[in-house]
C-alpha cells in the first residue's frame, strides 16, 4: 500500500525525540512552534540540493542525508551561532523505503550529534530535489558577520583546504591510492559548530567554504571593503592533495574547489592565542582591494572563483 505524504513523515521522520529546550512544539502541527531565549537572535539559513547539480544520482542515501544537513550546520557555524532546529523539504519522483530508511538514518544521526530537533517540513513528487532551513542562537550582537574584517587581521582556516575537491575528482575517476580520506570530505563533511562557538568575540570576520576559498574570501573583501593577501606555503594542505598538484599541475585546484565546508575567518593580531586549536594562519587582510597570492616569493593577484549557478 502506498503511503501518504504524512504516513511517510510518521515513518521515516519522527523517530527524534524533542531534545531542545527551545523546541515547543515539532512535527505534527500546521506551524512548529521555537522559544528565543530573552538576550538571543534566531539566525536562519537555507540550503538546496539539486540531484545532478549539487550531488550524483547514485549518491549513498545515509552520507547525502548527513551532507543535506552539514551545509546548512556549517551556515550556523560561520555566524557563531548554535544550532537548534531545522525544517527539510523533499521532492522525490517516487517513494522508496529502503533509499528513505537510509537518508533519515544520516540526516537524523548528524541532527542529534548536536542537538538539532527536526521541526517540520514538507514532501511532494518531482525531480529530486532536498531543502533544509537551518535555525540557530547566538546572543545579541554576537554574531559573525562578513563586513567586519579589518586591515591588520590575520586570515585563519579552522581545517585543511582542497581535500573534498580531490574527493569530487576520485569520484569522477582520478586515480588515487589514498583516497578514503578525500572520499569522506567530499560525501560527509562535519560542521565545524565548535570553531564558530569559540570564536564569538575573537573572530572579526567569518564565513564558511562552500564555493571554494577564493571565491568564499572574496566575499568577506568585499563586504568588507579590504582586500588581502594569502600565503601559498601557509594553506594547510593534506599529503593526499599535494601528491595531486605534483602529480597533475593543478595547484588552483585547493583555492577553487568547493564542498571544503572550512570556517575562514579573520582576526586581529593581539587575539592569535584565542584562537582555537587546529586553526592555521593564512594571510593578512589589507586596505588594498583584491585578493593575491605569494607563491614562492611572488605575488599575483587571484582572480579564479568557485562554483557559481546561472554562471
Amino acid at each position: 500500500m502506498a503511503l501518504s505524504e504524512f504516513g511517510l513523515i510518521q515513518r521515516f521522520f519522527t523517530r527524534q525525540t524533542v531534545t531542545n529546550p527551545s523546541t515547543r512544539l515539532g512535527i505534527g502541527d500546521d506551524c512548529a512552534l521555537l522559544a528565543i531565549p530573552e538576550g538571543y537572535e534566531l539566525a536562519v539559513t537555507t540550503d538546496t540540493m539539486v540531484e545532478n547539480v549539487h550531488f550524483f544520482a547514485d549518491a549513498d542515501p545515509r552520507q547525502l542525508g548527513h551532507k543535506l544537513l552539514a551545509v546548512n550546520l556549517s551556515d550556523l557555524a560561520a555566524m557563531g551561532a548554535k544550532p537548534v532546529s531545522v525544517t527539510l523539504a523533499l521532492t522525490m519522483p517516487a517513494v522508496d523505503g529502503d533509499w528513505l530508511t537510509s537518508f533519515a538514518e544520516g540526516f537524523l544521526g548528524l541532527a542529534e550529534r548536536y542537538g538539532v530537533d527536526l521541526v517540520g517540513g514538507d514532501t511532494t513528487s518531482g525531480t529530486l530535489t532536498l531543502t533544509v532551513q537551518a535555525m540557530g542562537l547566538v546572543p545579541c550582537g554576537k554574531a559573525l558577520l562578513r563586513s567586519t574584517a579589518m586591515p591588520g587581521d590575520f586570515i585563519y582556516l579552522s581545517g585543511n583546504l582542497g581535500d573534498a575537491g580531490l574527493g569530487l575528482k576520485i569520484t569522477q575517476g582520478y586515480p588515487c591510492t589514498d583516497s578514503a580520506a578525500a572520499l569522506a570530505r567530499f560525501n560527509a563533511p562535519l560542521p565545524r559548530i565548535e570553531a564558530g562557538l569559540a570564536l564569538r568575540g575573537v573572530a572579526h570576520a567569518c564565513i564558511d567554504l562552500s564555493d571554494g576559498l577564493a571565491s568564499d574570501l572574496g566575499h568577506i573583501l568585499e563586504q568588507s571593503e579590504v582586500g588581502a593577501c594569502v600565503d601559498w606555503e601557509s594553506l594547510p594542505l593534506s599529503a593526499a592533495v599535494r601528491a595531486y598538484i605534483d602529480e597533475t599541475g593543478d595547484w588552483p585546484m585547493p583555492l577553487v574547489a568547493g564542498d571544503d565546508y572550512e570556517l575562514c575567518f579573520t582576526a586581529a593580531p593581539e587575539n592569535a592565542s584565542l584562537i582555537p586549536a587546529g586553526c592555521r594562519k593564512i594571510g593578512v587582510i589589507d586596505a588594498a582591494s583584491g585578493l593575491r597570492l605569494n607563491k614562492s616569493g611572488t605575488i599575483q593577484l587571484l582572480k579564479a572563483k568557485g562554483y557559481e549557478h546561472f554562471s
